[in-house]
């Protein structure tokens, strides 16, 4: 499979398409997802890490936006 730059897609979809292309097994692909799952989530963690140690989450602003229904913002 020949997979071109000259597309609208970005580097890392250009990347994950040439992955891809190589297995094409469903359990190949289970583990590349969970693989990018576990990535993002540690970015995820890292980030609430940091926004927790920085004082911009706290308990108390997680109890306020349990009471807040984001839909009407």
């Amino acid at each position: 499979m020949a997979i071109t730059n000259s597309s609208s897609l970005n580097p890392t979809q250009l990347h994950l398409l040439r992955l891809f292309s190589k297995n094409s097994s469903e359990d190949y692909a289970r583990e590349i997802k969970s693989v990018l799952m576990w990535h993002f989530q540690q970015q995820l963690n890292a980030e609430d890490d940091r926004l927790w140690d920085s004082g911009v989450l706290s308990q108390e602003k997680l109890d306020q936006l349990r009471h807040t229904d984001l839909h009407k913002k």
